[in-house]
C-alpha cells in the first residue's frame, strides 16, 4: 500500500514471468487469480472492465465485446485459442452458478473490489517471488502493452500506434510514457557517453 498523498506507478511483468505466474496459480488450484492475470495480460483491459465480466461474455468465444467503463467506447478483443482454452479450464474448476454469473466472485459471494485485487497481487508477488517493483491491477494492462511493443521490435512505431489506439491515448508520446519507454530512452542517453 502506498503512503498517503504519494504516487506510485505500477510496473509491468516480464511476459515470461506473467505466463509462469498464470501456470503456477493454476497448478496451485487458484483458478480465479490465474484467470484474472490471464485476462489482464491477454486483453489489456482495465481492471474495472475485467471485474465487470460475466461468463457468457468470455466462455467458448473468439471475441469479447466490452463497453469500457472509463471511456464509454466499445472495444472488440480477439480471444486466441490458448486463452480460450484457459478460460474453459478455469470455468470447469471454478464451477460458477451459471453462465450469466459474474466471473470474479469472492467466497463471500460479492464481486472482488479493485482494492482487494491489489492486496491479492501484492501477496502473489511475495509468494511467487515476482521480479517486479510496484505491482497493482494496472500491472496487467502494462504487461500487455509491453509485450505487444516487444513483439513488434522490428516495427516499434507501428506497435506504438496500435497501442495508442487500443489504450485510447491521444498521442504516441503518452503511450511511450505510459509504458515507461520515454524514461528508458532518456536514461539510455547516459549509456552513449564513453571515455
Amino acid at each position: 500500500m502506498s503512503l498517503k498523498y504519494s504516487t506510485t506507478t505500477a510496473d509491468y511483468l516480464v511476459w515470461s514471468d506473467a505466463m509462469n505466474l498464470i501456470r503456477k496459480l493454476t497448478r496451485d488450484d487458484n483458478y480465479m487469480m490465474s484467470l484474472l492475470v490471464a485476462l489482464g495480460c491477454f486483453t489489456g483491459l482495465r481492471i474495472s472492465d475485467i471485474l465487470a465480466l460475466h461468463w457468457f461474455q468470455i466462455i467458448d468465444t473468439d471475441e469479447l465485446c466490452v463497453t469500457e467503463r472509463k471511456t464509454g467506447k466499445l472495444r472488440v478483443i480477439r480471444i486466441n485459442s490458448q486463452l480460450r482454452s484457459h478460460i474453459r479450464e478455469c470455468y470447469e474448476h471454478i464451477q460458477p452458478i451459471g453462465i450469466n454469473a459474474p466471473v470474479f466472485v469472492s467466497r463471500k459471494g460479492t464481486i472482488y473490489s479493485v482494492q482487494r485485487i491489489n492486496v491479492i497481487l501484492k501477496q502473489l508477488k511475495t509468494k511467487y517471488h515476482l521480479r517486479i517493483g510496484n505491482i497493482s491491477c494496472h500491472t496487467l494492462r502494462k504487461t500487455f502493452g509491453r509485450q505487444v511493443y516487444t513483439m513488434n521490435g522490428d516495427n516499434a512505431e507501428l506497435a506504438l500506434i496500435k497501442l495508442m489506439e487500443l489504450f485510447n491515448h491521444s498521442s504516441v508520446s503518452i503511450t511511450k510514457r505510459y509504458l515507461g519507454l520515454r524514461q528508458e530512452e532518456l536514461l539510455d542517453t547516459y549509456d552513449c557517453l564513453h571515455f
